[in-house]
């Protein structure tokens, strides 16, 4: 962070310093993960108040408190904390004329590509980006206020739970450039549609200014359609079919034997090579996506290409692959999950199988958010399963039961189980997967399944991550 003392804190944010103090260090909401020199930022919740946690924050490091009460440290008091937290973010912001925010928003896909766009602007200078999915309220300006006067990318990713919340977030981190992944059905039980989905998520590019750049899914008509929303130049990305060519255009797509892609990337009439180490379906999506954003801050494309190759997962729990000492293949995709995620990993998890012969076992739970047709959306990823192929679907808890009844329905070669919980699914896989396997684990966060995936690698002697 911007070194302030708590008199400068409490004058950007309206507040009243109580005590003496200098903030060096990024601000923070969790005591387990402290920043030397930061700001303690004292939530009430619920069931834990954060103002009871001040001398413990203290004694890990913080240089004072944001909250709405006095703690026994240093600390600004102001009648809405997170209000004060956005404020101080934009003060932060505000006093880094060069850095560039790159923003991105969609329904899956966001950590990837921000992963990936954080890999290859750090090569070109020094970056912060949103750590796992902190995209919220919360999120984004403690990810603003990690940043110092040499920071010269800020890649914030942001969530939306209803109409105006990115515009909020864009208020406190205004973009120079504003990407748009897609508009799927991740929280359509919040919003109701996909079009309600595309209103909240086209507010990213409203933010923009007129000489910053809109970066958009030309495979998504209701992500393309956003260009009439914004004064700002246009740079779409997807794939080269059927005549149309997008200003960042992916072909030639091919997968080796562990899901990792090659394709083609064009860019103003030059062309690359690239060639991903990370695994999985959607993969060339979300690189293209960084791509696009990276050439539009200014980065070339035989770099960008280059850096593509080099990039790791830098977020747990998305398509890991880990290989167990006597052979198995687990792929931990346990972070969270919608309909079109689930057949993305589906998909890959099916090529793995053909391609090098294992077994594919699919361990999936239960999707969350998804309103009236959750039945149905689960009904369609069974389905999806046994299409593809998939050899065994164990389904983890009753909530998820409807996989297994998309996947009878087919009337295929597989075959189903359906158990309680995360125990019963361990203790089965245990007994029932060997080296011959490839294992899919996934499900929405809140089932936790990464759990079953760690429970799975420890059965072996030391397994090693490709």
């Amino acid at each position: 962070m911007i070194e302030m003392t708590l008199d400068e804190i409490a004058a950007v944010v309206g507040g009243t310093a109580h005590g003496r103090a200098v903030v060096s260090g990024g601000a923070f909401v969790d005591t387990r993960t402290p920043e030397e020199g930061g700001l303690f930022v004292a939530i009430a919740g619920e069931r834990v108040d954060g103002h009871d946690l001040a001398a413990a924050a203290g004694a890990a490091g913080a240089a004072a408190v944001l909250g709405s009460r006095p703690t026994e440290l240093p600390t600004v008091v102001v009648d809405d904390t997170v209000a004060a937290l956005g404020l101080l973010a934009r003060h932060v912001v505000d006093r880094l004329p060069d850095a560039v925010v790159l923003a991105m928003t969609g329904s899956q896909g966001k950590t990837g590509t921000k992963d990936y766009l954080a890999h290859l602007l750090s090569e070109a200078g020094p970056t912060i980006a949103t750590r796992g999915n902190f995209n919220n309220e919360l999120g984004v300006p403690l990810t603003v206020l990690r940043a110092t006067p040499d920071t010269r990318y800020l890649v914030v990713e942001m969530g939306a739970r209803g109409v105006g919340h990115i515009a909020d977030l864009c208020a406190i981190a205004p973009p120079r450039v504003a990407a748009v992944l897609n508009v799927g059905t991740a929280h359509i039980g919040e919003f109701g549609s996909r079009e309600a989905i595309a209103a909240a998520k086209g507010e990213i590019v409203e933010a923009l200014p007129a000489d910053g750049t809109a970066v958009l899914n030309a495979d998504d008509a209701l992500v393309a359609a956003m260009a009439t929303r914004t004064t700002a130049q246009v740079v779409t990305f997807g794939e080269a079919a059927d005549g149309r060519v997008p200003d960042v255009a992916v072909s030639e797509v091919t997968t080796d034997e562990l899901g990792r892609q090659s394709f083609e990337l064009a860019h103003r009439g030059s062309g690359a090579t690239v060639h991903l180490g990370q695994v999985g379906a959607f993969q060339w999506r979300n690189a293209a996506a960084a791509a696009a954003m990276a050439l539009a801050a200014g980065l070339d494309l035989d770099t960008v290409a280059d850096s593509l190759a080099d990039a790791v997962p830098a977020s747990r729990w998305r398509m890991e692959l880990t290989e167990r000492s006597d052979g198995l293949v687990v792929l931990n995709d346990a972070y969270n999950a919608n309909p079109e995620s689930m057949r993305a990993a589906l998909e890959t998890l099916a090529g793995i199988g053909a391609d090098t012969g294992r077994r594919t076992v699919a361990v999936l739970g239960e999707m969350l958010e998804l309103g009236d047709g959750a039945a149905q959306a689960h009904r369609s990823v069974g389905d999806y399963a046994a299409r593809v192929g998939v050899d065994v679907l164990l389904v983890v808890g009753d909530e998820a039961a409807g996989i297994a009844e998309g996947f009878a329905s087919v009337g295929g070669g597989g075959v189903s189980t359906t158990t309680a919980g995360r125990d019963e699914a361990a203790d089965w896989l245990r007994h029932n997967v060997s080296a011959a396997d490839v294992v899919l684990v996934k499900a929405s966060r809140g089932a936790a399944l990464e759990l079953i995936a760690d429970d799975l690698i420890g059965c072996g002697k030391e397994g090693s991550t490709a």
